[in-house]
């Protein structure tokens, strides 16, 4: 077992903002002490060596991600979204951050601004910057992504990589009593710079060495928060920028989720300097994820196969068709995302749309803004039985 990812300590004085006067006796005495901050070790040019069979499972896992990529990719359905909305919303879960598809779908549009939904809806924007800007990996491009995550809800945190201590559990006084408290704020630029250097060096395991280079990021939580979905967000740019997908998503962090408290065990087990643990949950979670997202696949390939069904006689170049793959991408709809999408006049829409509730396919919605609202509920079911899936072992 390889021990180099092990942490360090040092001591830091602790500069308290809350006035010790209104503190009891004992947290003045405790917060006067110094405090133990974690070092984090260079990763840059480590090696990984891990056994044999450790070694098998994640081959399979790769190859299991690429055939998964490699059939999703040539689907004409567009899976590239649902999956990156699925992805989005198991990394959320994974912090406590739940919504139902519907929700989710709505704040898209603009039509919910409130709950865990927008949350939801911000990580879709972190992810797509993480895809995007995969193959140049770098300190902005990292704290870019971390605003799209939290430029809407908490954006004083954002621009920057962290000014202050942070610490993981124990008390609101101090990191004194803390389960984990990352490295001090002035150490964190050299350890994100050589986070880089490790993620961009070519690995014989890319899936390994994302798993490790993650459990890393966690481990210098550069950000005041959010460093969870951020993390995650950069393990799917490495996905793409290590060649093992090209065209969809696969939602790793949906298999993660049902293996949450391993996960979170295998981060601590990394700061003590064993890898392998965090290696085998990403592995087994590749699995689960595939699994997972290859029965999303099936169940909207079926319902795709059901419209088609009940569009019998409908030509292939009308309205109504048209918007059938607008409506599988964004399983809620209103009037203004139609006209964006669909180039026709408005009665020749909305008759397309009246069409689709009469045959079935869409239900329609009473919109917070007064303006008409259609939902597929097939797919919004789909979306939440996926969900489902990916919190129960």
């Amino acid at each position: 077992m390889s021990r180099s990812t092990a942490v360090d300590y040092e001591e830091r004085p602790w500069n308290s903002r809350i006035s010790p006067d209104y503190l009891p006796l004992r947290q003045r005495e405790m917060l006067a002490q110094p405090y133990r901050a974690s070092v984090t070790p260079s990763i840059a040019l480590l090696d990984l060596a891990l056994p044999d069979d450790l070694v098998a499972k994640v081959v399979e896992a790769q190859e299991g991600i690429i055939r998964f990529d490699n059939t999703v990719g040539h689907i004409t359905a567009p899976f590239a979204a649902i999956l990156l909305r699925s992805e989005s919303a198991s990394s959320s879960e994974i912090e406590n951050l739940s919504s139902s598809a519907k929700a989710i779908a709505e704040a898209q549009l603009g039509e919910r601004d409130s709950g865990n939904a927008p949350l939801i809806v911000a990580n879709v924007r972190a992810l797509e910057a993480a895809v995007a800007a995969s193959d140049e990996l770098t300190a902005e491009s990292i704290i870019a992504m971390h605003s799209q995550l939290l430029e809407s809800s908490d954006p004083d945190i954002t621009g920057r990589f962290r000014t202050e201590q942070v610490w993981i559990g124990g008390g609101n006084y101090g990191p004194h009593n803390a389960d984990f408290v990352p490295p001090h704020h002035d150490r964190v630029s050299d350890a994100i710079d050589d986070f880089i250097a490790y993620s961009l060096r070519p690995a014989p395991l890319p899936l390994a060495a994302i798993a490790v280079a993650h459990a890393q990021f966690e481990t210098i939580h550069p950000f005041p928060d959010g460093n969870g979905r951020t993390g995650r967000a950069l393990v799917q740019a490495a996905l793409r920028r290590d060649g093992l997908t090209r065209g969809v998503t696969v939602p790793v962090s949906a298999g993660i989720l049902q293996l949450r408290d391993e996960y979170f065990g295998a981060l601590t087990s990394y700061r003590g300097g064993d890898v392998e643990q965090i290696v085998d949950v990403f592995a087994e979670g590749s699995f689960l994820a595939i699994a997972n997202g290859s029965q999303l696949v099936a169940d909207i390939t079926a319902i795709l196969d059901e419209w088609q069904d009940a569009l019998a006689g409908v030509r292939s170049d009308s309205a109504a068709r048209r918007i059938l793959p607008v409506v599988l991408e964004q399983p809620v709809v209103n009037s203004r995302l139609v006209r964006e999408r669909i180039s026709a006049s408005d009665p020749t829409l909305f008759t397309a749309l009246d069409l689709l509730v009469e045959r079935g396919v869409l239900d329609e919605l009473t919109s917070r803004k007064r303006n008409r609202m259609w939902s597929a509920p097939k797919v919004l079911a789909a979306l939440d039985a996926f969900a489902r899936r990916s919190i129960r072992r």
